[in-house]
């Protein structure tokens, strides 16, 4: 845990992002198509903004500093998130958040954190560019995922609001349900380190070729 004003910190920029003033410009994903037709879609959210929050959800003060900071309150419930038009935040563990911001917000994000929690014990960090975030969504999006995660998918025991981390094919990760869709499909966002990143697209593109339209 940070002492009471060492807020923010940022991340090792990936190496292929070497010499960029900020963060990477180009994700390692940059150029690859997903499935062309079909009933899943594949497609990379790469810059979005994450801040990695650690703190005491027992700390009153911590909690009503980070919403007051966020817009949001930080969620407490396991395995859940919360969203709005700005931000959405991941309960990780009981000390611990991912939030997701627009892209070029992770300042922004770290600022105002700073401004509510600076006597407080916490830790704020850019991870912007060591994560990208890859979108499965489709009538066969949840066949998919099942294919490599141990995760049970069903929706009567994940459901949009849901969040955990997991494995694709032994490549850590970790998953949120955004959205059932009408079709009996779902919405999910992948977070994958970016030495990862292709690991995971290359084995999810694959695994949608069975669906892949005539």
């Amino acid at each position: 845990m940070a002492e009471p004003g060492v807020t923010q910190q940022t991340a090792a920029a990936p190496a292929d992002a070497a010499g960029l003033d900020g963060p990477a410009a180009r994700s390692p994903l940059a150029g690859l198509l997903g499935p062309m037709g079909g009933p899943v879609t594949i497609e990379e959210h790469p810059l979005l903004a994450k801040i990695s929050l650690r703190g005491d959800a027992a700390d009153p003060a911590f909690l009503a500093g980070a919403e007051a900071a966020l817009g949001l309150a930080l969620p407490t419930e396991p395995l859940s998130f919360v969203a709005d038009d700005a931000v959405r935040i991941h309960w990780i563990a009981y000390d611990h958040w991912m939030i997701y911001g627009a892209e070029g917000t992770e300042h922004d994000l770290l600022a105002a954190l700073a401004g509510r929690l600076d006597a407080l014990h916490h830790a704020a960090v850019d991870v912007s560019d060591y994560y990208t975030v890859i979108r499965v969504s489709g009538a066969k999006a949840r066949a998919l995922l099942q294919k490599g995660s141990p995760v049970d998918l069903h929706p009567r025991a994940f459901w949009p609001g849901k969040c955990t981390g997991t494995v694709f094919h032994h490549a850590a990760v970790f998953l949120a349900q955004t959205a059932e869709l009408e079709d009996g499909g779902a919405t999910y966002d992948l977070q994958i380190r970016w030495s990862f990143a292709r690991y995971l697209w290359d084995y999810l593109v694959d695994g949608a070729r069975e669906w892949r339209a005539a």
